[in-house]
């Protein structure tokens, strides 16, 4: 199992779905480890992933690049005046790889997020290269940012795995109870999981 994980935005629940996943892989005997190359603005993500691994890795090895500045990396790099050092994250990601069996990466922000100025969470995704998995946070607005997302990950020409729908928030509007049929529906195919506030584990859709 090795995915990379992106989101239709910031705060969709990537961190919570990707620990999920790591405790799904471990629970069935894979050697399942997380990765957060970048972290800004606190480092809870990272630490949540961390926890999620049983520590197997250290805190650095799951988030190799950290800034304290609570914005996209581009963006904290400029403040810091700290160039991302992408040098490094290639680095933890080929380690990783070459030592564990399983290995889900969480991107930071979504798709297009700035990592420099012509570097984007897309481009570091492709160079890693395993398939991507979308976690849409189900409410209103959530059709429009998945079939962007998807249409720019195929035009990437990086591998689409599926799509997890968080539903994070008591669905209380039309567009809640909706997207999924909808987004099976234009996508050709319902999530591979949902997952719901304070699950413990992954509802499979299709599987």
């Amino acid at each position: 199992m090795n995915y990379f994980l992106t989101g239709t935005g910031t705060g969709v629940g990537k961190t919570y779905v990707a620990s999920l996943l790591i405790r799904a892989g471990r629970n069935a005997g894979l050697d399942t480890v997380g990765m957060k190359p970048v972290c800004t603005g606190d480092r809870s993500d990272a630490e949540a992933l961390h926890q999620a691994c049983d520590g197997v890795i250290s805190i650095n090895t799951v988030n190799p690049v950290w800034y304290r500045t609570p914005a996209a990396p581009y963006t904290a790099a400029v403040v810091e005046n700290r160039p991302v050092d992408l040098a490094l994250i290639r680095d933890t990601f080929r380690q990783l790889r070459a030592a564990h069996r399983s290995l889900i990466v969480e991107g930071v922000g979504g798709w297009l997020v700035p990592i420099e100025r012509n570097y984007f969470v897309a481009d570091l995704a492709a160079e890693m290269a395993p398939p991507v998995v979308v976690v849409v946070h189900n409410r209103l607005g959530a059709i429009n940012h998945t079939l962007l997302t998807v249409r720019e990950i195929e035009r990437y020409g990086v591998p689409f795995a599926g799509y997890i729908l968080n539903e994070a928030d008591p669905i209380e509007d039309v567009a809640g109870v909706t997207n999924r049929e909808i987004l099976t529906d234009l996508l050709g195919q319902p999530p591979l999981w949902t997952v719901a506030q304070g699950a413990t584990t992954l509802n499979h859709e299709n599987h």
